[in-house]
């Protein structure tokens, strides 16, 4: 059976041989701080449930110590030079998008078909987290295809690919980082307190003020925290349960759906929101680090608008 466990070993084999080749990095002008950060990643998918929660945490902390004193860099990765890139390139065309297309119809034939192997007792597919196991086998499909396509060894595609790596850097953490805050937020009863302080700060009796306080709220705290996930469960369980759903009527339903569209609109606007934001400019080498939110707040703002309208008039009786 394929579970989560699979998925955690693979990407924990794969981070230990990109930091083995950090470490052989001679020419590396960060070549022990990568090595360790990279390392250390490898280490807690590898062992991560078999660690005591504490020291999990102190792990993460030193992994967090490592990006933020700038020991993360850049080595030598042997790639290709551009011309020949581009001349491969023009050759390829349009085969080039296979393999990048295989990992959502892979994933798509996973969730629908592959889950339903089974003999007796016997699956393929765990049927916990079964978007993210097949997720893992689509992206080993768009790799092998890769490798047919473009006629790569093993060896230089790993390489290329720690050279991604390292180019991101400590922002590849940020998603998996932030996830977690929402329930970390619900755990803190920061969703408590974000009701107190607003019943008492705002006339939340007022319907409109209400929606603003919720919508905004989620804009404002997905800023903050990167993820409109890690915002939902803050905001719904302060303001949008309580509020517009016990006291206003709202239904649930439209309620939750558009709220989580609004803090997706505060994911345009951050910097926190790693793998929107800040990943697409390492990859493109950008010199403005903010060029991405830049093009996207002309679209953020008026969905904001929209959506609180649509709050108001379709989430409320």
């Amino acid at each position: 059976m394929i579970d989560i466990a699979t998925v955690y070993l693979l990407c924990g084999i794969y981070l230990a041989y990109v930091a083995w080749q950090s470490f052989r990095d001679k020419r590396h002008s960060k070549r022990l701080g990568t090595t360790a950060f990279w390392a250390l990643l490898a280490f807690a998918f590898l062992a991560g449930d078999k660690m005591p929660s504490m020291w999990m945490g102190v792990l993460v902390l030193v992994i967090a110590g490592l990006a933020g004193i700038g020991a993360v860099g850049l080595g030598n990765y042997h790639a290709p030079e551009s011309d020949v890139r581009t001349t491969k390139a023009s050759v390829l065309g349009n085969r080039l998008f296979i393999p990048a297309l295989l990992i959502p119809a892979v994933t798509m034939l996973g969730v629908f078909g592959l889950k339903h192997v089974r003999w007796e007792d016997w699956t393929l597919i765990s049927t916990e987290q079964t978007t993210i196991v097949c997720l893992a086998i689509a992206c080993v499909a768009g790799f092998i295809a890769a490798l047919k396509i473009t006629g790569e060894r093993l060896p230089n595609a790993i390489h290329a690919s720690r050279g991604i790596l390292d180019s991101i850097g400590w922002a590849v953490l940020l998603p998996l980082l932030l996830a977690m805050l929402g329930g970390l937020f619900n755990k803190a009863g920061i969703g408590d307190l974000v009701a107190a302080v607003l019943t008492t700060a705002l006339p939340l009796h007022q319907v409109w003020v209400a929606v603003l306080a919720y919508g905004l709220g989620m804009v404002l705290f997905t800023m903050v925290m990167g993820n409109a996930f890690a915002a939902f469960p803050v905001m719904t369980l302060g303001i949008g349960l309580p509020i517009l759903v016990h006291q206003h009527g709202a239904d649930p339903a439209p309620l939750a759906a558009i709220g989580m569209l609004t803090g997706y609109c505060g994911t345009l606007l951050t910097p926190m929101a790693a793998n929107f934001n800040i990943v697409p400019v390492a990859l493109l080498e950008l010199k403005d680090q903010n060029a991405v939110i830049r093009m996207q707040v002309m679209t953020a703002l008026p969905l904001i608008v929209c959506n609180l309208l649509l709050l108001y008039w379709l989430a409320l009786p």
